[in-house]
């Protein structure tokens, strides 16, 4: 699950809504509000987005916390490092080679580390 699927089953969950009737008002499929959740999709669109505040209301900082996470939630990242240092390069590789094999307590040390 993706920061983005977190805050929507979250919001969901608060409205007491299903994916069904989210899908419906949204003009989506369940499947793809199911995929979105779960990180099987990709960044979303800004009209999705502005779709998905819309119906729940979110304006302001609220509505600029979702497009963070948004951004912070794609699924298939890529790392251009032409122009970084060799240990960002090695960083970056590294980090595509082990991050599956990361411990959770690793993980939110490392990203308490990155948010600092």
């Amino acid at each position: 699950m993706t920061p983005l699927g977190v805050k929507l089953r979250e919001l969901r969950r608060r409205r007491g809504v299903t994916l069904s009737e989210m899908a419906a008002a949204l003009d989506v499929t369940p499947a793809y509000l199911s995929a979105l959740e779960h990180g099987q999709r990709g960044r979303l669109t800004t009209l999705r987005l502005h779709q998905i505040c819309a119906y729940f209301d979110i304006i302001w900082d609220e509505a600029d916390d979702l497009r963070r996470l948004a951004d912070l939630s794609h699924p298939k990242v890529t790392i251009d490092t032409s122009e970084l240092s060799p240990e960002a390069t090695e960083l970056a590789n590294r980090l595509s080679e082990k991050i599956g094999e990361l411990k959770e307590e690793q993980v939110t040390a490392m990203l308490a580390t990155l948010k600092s």
